[in-house]
């Protein structure tokens, strides 16, 4: 059902067309995360389709805790509940392997977790987390993993990595498996691999080389912006892109910045999600193509501007900077919500210039102009 074809290429970035039963996916893409089945901020799906969002991402730990997704199957699946027509990529549940550190046990079975709800014991495999993202019908699930931090000792990664990739094969044939069944909620369902092998590039290129061979929908890139320096992810980037499968989708988990988008685009990428956005939204730090700006500063308060002239998103549309402050500091939820909706148009409106400038054959021309015009708004803003 899905197809994958590269439109342009210009040097190693490549401009991309994804086809899915939920639609097609224009590449370069930057996925809107929303956890539990929503963008945090008091965004709903007509704002995402409003704001021009093609993918929507949500978390299978967390929707697996609360509200579950048995109940989610019984409704008709995560589309239908979230009332959203559009792709939907499912995270796996490995990071919170990472992040719930302290409630954690990890074996080759699978791993125990404390809930960080209520701390009821729970167990999640390869088999168990396709299962829910199954029971969700999300467009593309994601291979259960272990996201390693960066600056795990050499023999802990190599274990890890040589587990991810055992665990890697349970997920595929589970997933063949729940596709096949009469009353699975999306038959189409894909599967995209995970990449590890923290800061060692050697160990990440054998293991990229490893999971192509298993001929996936999709591959990600996982374990970075995790500790580790931005040049030292760049470096794994230019290093482990190259032996990932450059006909598939290429997915870079959990970043970044803008700066980090572009630079990465430029080594191949063309999946990427992120919580900046949102995250620095709710708490007035908002994106412009002239640096981030503190909308809790003084300075802006009989600011009539809107956060970004031209830009054509919901707030900047109708509100000032002064107004949006205001809300801010009164601790009005729309002012929470303008700056959430303008950060998340920022993110999908740089990645249809992006597109346009791989597509022309002007992308490192591009990415020049743009980071200068980040960085030195970020000197004057300062």
């Amino acid at each position: 059902m899905a197809e994958y074809k590269i439109i342009a290429k210009d040097g190693r970035a490549k401009r991309a067309e994804m086809t899915t039963v939920h639609g097609t996916i224009q590449t370069p893409v930057f996925m809107n995360v929303g956890t539990v089945g929503a963008i945090k901020g008091a965004v709903s799906t007509d704002d995402l389709r409003a704001i021009g969002t093609q993918v929507e991402l949500s978390n299978t730990y967390h929707l697996h805790v609360r509200t579950g997704d048995k109940l989610i199957k019984q409704f008709g699946g995560l589309h239908k509940f979230m009332n959203w027509d559009r792709p939907i990529l499912t995270d796996s549940g490995g990071f919170q392997v990472f992040s719930l550190t302290g409630l954690r046990k990890i074996k080759e079975e699978g791993v125990w977790f404390n809930s960080h709800i209520d701390g009821r014991k729970i167990f999640m495999g390869p088999e168990e987390s396709m299962q829910i993202q199954s029971n969700l019908g999300s467009t593309i699930a994601m291979a259960f993993d272990e996201c390693i931090p960066a600056l795990a000792d050499r023999d802990y990664v190599e274990n890890s990595v040589n587990r991810t990739t055992r665990w890697l094969a349970r997920c595929k044939e589970e997933m063949a498996r729940l596709n096949s069944l009469e009353d699975t909620v999306n038959p189409y369902q894909l599967l995209f691999g995970i990449n590890q092998g923290a800061i060692f590039p050697d160990i990440r290129i054998a293991h990229a080389e490893q999971i192509s061979e298993m001929d996936l929908d999709g591959y990600a890139v996982g374990g970075l912006a995790v500790g580790e320096t931005h040049e030292e992810m760049y470096h794994i980037l230019d290093e482990v892109v190259p032996h990932l499968p450059e006909n598939k989708p290429t997915y870079l988990m959990g970043v970044g910045t803008p700066a980090n988008i572009l630079e990465a685009v430029d080594r191949g990428v063309d999946f990427f999600d992120c919580v900046y956005p949102s995250r620095n939204g709710r708490h007035g730090r908002v994106y412009t193509n002239h640096g981030k700006l503190n909308l809790f500063n003084a300075k802006y308060e009989l600011d009539p501007r809107p956060i970004e002239e031209g830009c054509q998103c919901p707030a900047c549309r109708s509100y000032s900077r002064a107004y949006i402050r205001h809300l801010l500091k009164a601790k009005e939820m729309l002012g929470m919500r303008l700056c959430v909706l303008h950060n998340l148009y920022f993110y999908n409106k740089m990645m249809e210039e992006i597109r346009d400038a791989i597509e022309n054959h002007r992308y490192a021309e591009y990415k020049k102009e743009k980071l200068e015009g980040m960085t030195r708004g970020q000197k004057e803003n300062a």
